[in-house]
């Protein structure tokens, strides 16, 4: 019994040095744990920080994305409304031919509803002639040049202008092309206008020089016919020959005079003018004419010796213009009566002078195109006298009426003011 216990006494040092030794390693390992936990805890802290800042960036990321996704859409949007909104058509083929886009007024310009890709191919099998072979050309790399080519419209056809437009791929190679299309109708006829005012402007020119050159050797040989015609005023076949000499002259005058106060139309010089006396001077200027045509003129005035504001010159040229159109509406035995009386019997402002033919009347469908310069139904004739007519009396501050039945005759009505107020003498 000693001696066990002898041993055990013996064994509590070494057991006490091994649990001291398993004490200090216990504790290391504890504070290398405890080193290791807090070195997680410092990288867990910095990963937390990381990933937020990455999500931070993601965010921003995406809201900046989301921006540029929002402004692009924006940007297609407003070019496609630019697009729709041109005033010209526009037409967009890939490199194989293929239609990929057409804006509403290249549709409405080739009278086509296409607009999705399942109807382009269709819209451009249909398309005219003149496309189809620019689009080969542009696929080709041939020249291109603008050309026109005609649709046919509910309104009939309209001239189109195509131009064309390739894009490249940077290579040097098309990739698509861009042809414009303009409906070019409107221009065309304005161009055509005036090209048609610009050679009536020339002819016009012309027309007024030859008037001058013709009228000065006409007043001469007025002058010879009347000489003539007095020396052979006791010889009927002498006179007869006069009549025609001086009906074609003052025909002539007639038609020099239209030609200068059309394409001239100066402002009128109104003085007082004695209506009856200037009548009758027309009259017996006209009587070689009837007499030529185998016609009678008479001339009624009911006013006496009246004076009235007028271009005494213009104003004949009207009496010549108005008696010349009637002579040509009758046949051989007709009258011409010349009128002279009061428009209104209450209040004697305006004067009426007629002029009353017994010819064929004038055709319904000819009335709204008679005062018309160049209209006339009689082959040779200028048709300037009757629009003259209108001008002068409009100057005159008058009208002029026409009342006329067919196969009965004609009565041509000229109403001008009897005081120089009225017709604007200081205008």
């Amino acid at each position: 019994m000693q001696v066990t216990a002898v041993s055990q006494e013996k064994d509590r040092p070494e057991q006490r040095a091994s649990d001291a030794s398993a004490k200090r390693s216990l504790a290391q390992a504890f504070q290398t744990f405890t080193a290791a936990a807090d070195s997680l805890a410092r990288f867990y802290g910095q990963l937390q920080a990381e990933v937020l800042r990455l999500r931070l960036d993601l965010d921003r990321t995406n809201q900046d994305l989301a921006a540029s996704l929002e402004e692009n859409a924006q940007m297609r949007r407003y070019l496609a409304r630019i697009l729709e909104g041109l005033p010209c058509g526009v037409l967009v083929v890939d490199r194989r031919g293929v239609l990929r886009m057409m804006n509403p007024e290249a549709r409405r310009l080739l009278q086509t509803a296409a607009s999705d890709p399942a109807s382009l191919s269709s819209a451009l099998e249909l398309a005219p002639e003149a496309l189809r072979q620019s689009i080969e050309e542009s696929r080709s790399g041939s020249e291109r040049t603008e050309r026109e080519l005609t649709v046919e419209t509910v309104d009939g056809p309209r001239t189109i202008g195509l131009s064309c437009a390739v894009l490249g791929d940077g290579d040097g190679s098309a990739s698509q092309s861009v042809f414009l299309l303009r409906d070019v109708t409107e221009e065309k006829r304005q161009a055509a206008e005036r090209e048609i005012a610009r050679r009536k402007e020339s002819l016009a020119e012309m027309a007024t020089l030859l008037a001058h050159e013709i009228r000065n050797p006409l007043g001469s040989l007025e002058l010879f016919a009347g000489l003539l015609a007095d020396a052979a005023g006791t010889q009927p076949d002498l006179r007869r020959w006069t009549d025609h000499i001086q009906a074609g002259l003052r025909s002539l005058s007639a038609t020099v005079n239209n030609v200068l106060q059309f394409h001239s139309q100066p402002a009128p010089q109104l003085t007082a003018v004695n209506l009856g006396r200037l009548m009758r001077e027309s009259v017996e200027f006209l009587r070689p004419l009837a007499r030529q045509a185998g016609l009678r003129i008479e001339l009624q005035n009911s006013l006496g010796e009246l004076e009235i504001p007028a271009d005494a010159h213009r104003l004949q040229q009207v009496f010549f213009n108005l008696s010349l159109n009637a002579f040509r509406a009758m046949p051989a035995g007709g009258v011409l009566k010349t009128r002279l009386r009061w428009a209104d019997l209450e209040d004697l402002n305006d004067v009426r002078i007629e002029f009353e033919d017994t010819g064929r009347g004038i055709a319904p469908e000819h009335r709204e195109k008679m005062f018309e310069a160049g209209f006339t139904t009689h082959a040779g004739n200028p048709g300037l006298g009757l629009a003259v007519c209108r001008t002068v009396i409009e100057q005159h501050r008058g009208s002029i009426l026409v009342s006329s039945e067919p196969g009965k005759g004609t009565i041509f009505s000229l109403i001008l003011p009897r005081l120089a107020s009225r017709a604007g003498e200081t205008e």
